[in-house]
């Protein structure tokens, strides 16, 4: 199942979250200016977390938000 499916077929937070976190890990590369990495990587260390969980979860919470 796709995304788009997910979303078309009405399917809940908790179900769209969790196939969002489903699946094998990529590598990805991404062009953002570095002062908003350093920012990225100063809150996750605040919250325990990792820059790349940080990014995860806020990529999930996103796609994951009601229209």
């Amino acid at each position: 199942m796709k995304y788009t499916e997910l979303i078309e077929s009405g399917a809940k937070q908790t179900e769209i979250q969790a196939y969002l976190a489903e699946g094998e890990t990529v590598p990805v590369t991404i062009r953002i200016p570095k002062n908003l990495r350093d920012s990225a990587k100063e809150v996750a260390a605040l919250r325990g977390t990792s820059y790349s969980a940080f990014v995860r979860m806020c990529m999930i919470q996103e796609l994951s938000r009601k229209a």
